[in-house]
């Protein structure tokens, strides 16, 4: 599975790295990804989820069931 958020469908940069001497090298920035399992209580069950940490917030500020049935995740 790949690095990406199932709420905000976020995924990772790329980018260069350069040094002092303006060398580039090529560098990946990962989301941070975290793996939940969510109770919702309408539906008196787990849900799982990989979602990133503002993913996190989202679900605090708006209620889980509403985002997770949104973005078709239930």
């Amino acid at each position: 599975m790949s690095r990406k958020c199932q709420i905000t469908n976020k995924t990772g940069l790329s980018g260069n790295r350069v040094s002092h001497a303006n060398n580039k090298s090529r560098h990946v920035q990962k989301v941070n990804i975290v793996k939940k399992r969510i109770y919702l209580p309408e539906l008196k069950r787990y849900v799982k989820v990989k979602m990133s940490a503002k993913g996190l917030k989202i679900l605090d500020r708006k209620g889980a069931y509403r985002v997770l049935k949104a973005q078709g995740l239930i």
